[in-house]
């Protein structure tokens, strides 16, 4: 799986992802709860603390997201269906949120999300990408459940 940002094909993030996988098949099927209600609420409401300043109340993202600003960054992109979370498996997802973009993309990229492993929770950072699927629709969460299950070998 390769990534292109920026005009460059990024191996790093796909590599980060596939390395991460817990041993007890958990990834097969999906990390996300986002069918369970009650980690969706809890989900919401980290959401609320910690994303939406930057991702919006709504998951809408910020403006012009594509196009980076007058400093070089790109702006926080939508976590609706409008956006690109959901071309990410589970996995893939949930070590962005741990680390942070920079950090998982390397070679001096640079971005303003930063890694939540030290501030939330395994539990919470799980809980927050669940009340972000959890707004998709039904296709395109069928299609991000297929992500979830291919084998990348």
């Amino acid at each position: 799986m390769k990534i292109v940002l920026g005009g460059g094909v990024l191996l790093a993030v796909a590599a980060a992802a596939w390395l991460w996988s817990p041993s007890d098949g958990v990834h097969a099927a999906g990390l996300l709860p986002y069918q369970d209600e009650a980690a969706v609420t809890r989900g919401a409401e980290v959401y609320q603390d910690y994303c939406a300043s930057c991702h919006g109340d709504q998951l809408q993202g910020q403006a012009n997201w594509r196009d980076r600003d007058a400093d070089g960054y790109l702006p926080a992109p939508p976590h609706d269906v409008t956006g690109h979370t959901w071309h990410h498996d589970d996995a893939q997802l949930l070590e962005i949120t741990r680390k942070g973009t920079a950090a998982l993309v390397g070679n001096g990229y640079r971005s303003r999300m930063q890694g939540y492993e030290d501030v939330l929770s395994e539990q919470d950072m799980l809980a927050v990408l669940a009340y972000i699927k959890s707004t998709w629709p039904p296709e395109v969460i069928e299609r991000h459940n297929a992500m979830n299950t291919q084998d990348d070998g």
